[in-house]
């Protein structure tokens, strides 16, 4: 091989190795941004970060292939009713309040397309599109095993309908500021 050929071939794997590096570089960007803490969370639970952004690509392509739809006006009043009334509900009765909260985000989960199959699935699906709040998910479901099992006070179980007010108003498109709005009129 003479030296032109040589310089061609460094040439070109220096441009493929550039090429490379900037395709993962972005990749790592673009998730982060998108996933936002599950992105950390992806990482901690897979110990790679290479395999956590497989991962989480693989876990966006699958919820690309649902049919996620925005509620129609009718059905997000009904399902507001509804948290208003498991809302009253909690006062007389937090344990049912609790298990009727839990009924009624699987119920929206299923109006908007989300399949629900068991809770860690149903989770990964919900971080694809609401990254923020599905820790508030995790959380609250947490809370709802422990009640199940006879370990979780009252307060636990304001704290988890709190957690789930957020992915619930989140499901339905009530924007942060809005629902900051209610938080300081309701008090």
């Amino acid at each position: 091989m003479n030296t032109t050929g040589l310089v061609i071939l460094i040439a070109v794997v220096a441009v493929a190795l550039l090429a490379v590096v900037f395709y993962v570089t972005n990749r790592s960007k673009r998730l982060r941004s998108k996933f936002g803490p599950e992105y950390n969370r992806a990482v901690q639970e897979t110990g790679s970060k290479y395999r956590a952004e497989s991962k989480l690509e693989k876990l966006e392509k699958r919820v690309e292939k649902l049919s996620i739809q925005p509620l129609s006006p009718d059905a997000a009043d009904r399902f507001r009713d509804s948290w208003r009334a498991i809302q009253a509900e909690f006062v007389d009765d937090p344990k049912t309040a609790l298990k009727d909260a839990d009924r009624l985000l699987a119920e929206v989960m299923t109006a908007r397309g989300y399949p629900v199959s068991d809770f860690d699935e149903r989770a990964a699906e919900i971080s694809v599109n609401h990254p923020l709040v599905v820790e508030h998910y995790r959380a609250g479901h947490e809370i709802a095993l422990r009640h199940a099992q006879g370990q979780a006070s009252t307060e636990d179980m304001r704290q988890a309908m709190i957690h789930y007010r957020t992915l619930f108003d989140d499901l339905l498109g009530i924007p942060e500021t809005a629902r900051a709005q209610a938080a300081g009129s309701s008090r």
